[in-house]
């Protein structure tokens, strides 16, 4: 866009100025343009920083061992089998028993477990957490950070290969096995 000429009237002027700044949102001077050339990426301004964490620090005995050395929280391994049911957070609409009935199906695996059938088949068979039955229900090595609270009481009470009673979380009710 150019301005008008020299020749042309202050009002024209006065009109070319409020379509620039309309345009240019206020700025004295900017491109206005929606094609890119070529390889180009998008003209759009880069993303905001993300904001400081306005949390309160870590207490220091939380995060230092004696001697100001950091001391590694404990991680164990687990792996679990989940019964969902509709309502519980991350359910998918494919899941409608309610919740006494997942309930019953939970305590029906934990039985077997308890009765030594193998814990991976329990998985496959009950499990309804997405991705459980190739993994045969191991999540790993967890802290208690990484999951809620009342999984992590549960796991960290066991012993390598003890299994948890039924655990009700949000997500829905686990049979936990500490693996190490």
């Amino acid at each position: 866009m150019t301005p008008p000429s020299s020749s042309a009237t202050a009002r024209g002027r006065a009109a070319w100025l409020a379509v620039a700044a309309a345009l240019c949102g206020g700025a004295a001077a900017c491109v206005v343009t929606t094609h890119e050339g070529p390889g180009e990426p998008p003209r759009v301004p880069p993303p905001p920083p993300p904001p400081v964490s306005q949390a309160p620090p870590l207490e220091p005995e939380e995060t230092a061992a004696p001697g100001g050395a950091e001391r590694a929280e404990p991680a164990i391994a687990v792996r679990h089998l989940l019964v969902q049911y509709a309502g519980a957070m991350r359910a998918p609409p494919s899941i409608t028993r309610n919740k006494e009935a997942a309930r019953e199906r939970a305590v029906e695996a934990l039985a077997r477990a308890r009765a030594g059938e193998d814990f991976e088949a329990l998985v496959t068979e009950y499990s309804d957490e997405p991705g459980a039955k190739e993994r045969g229900g191991s999540i790993g090595r967890i802290t208690r950070r990484q999951v809620v609270k009342a999984f992590a009481d549960a796991a960290f009470e066991l012993d390598a290969q003890e299994i948890s009673e039924v655990v009700e979380t949000a997500f829905g009710f686990h049979v936990i096995q500490r693996t190490e």
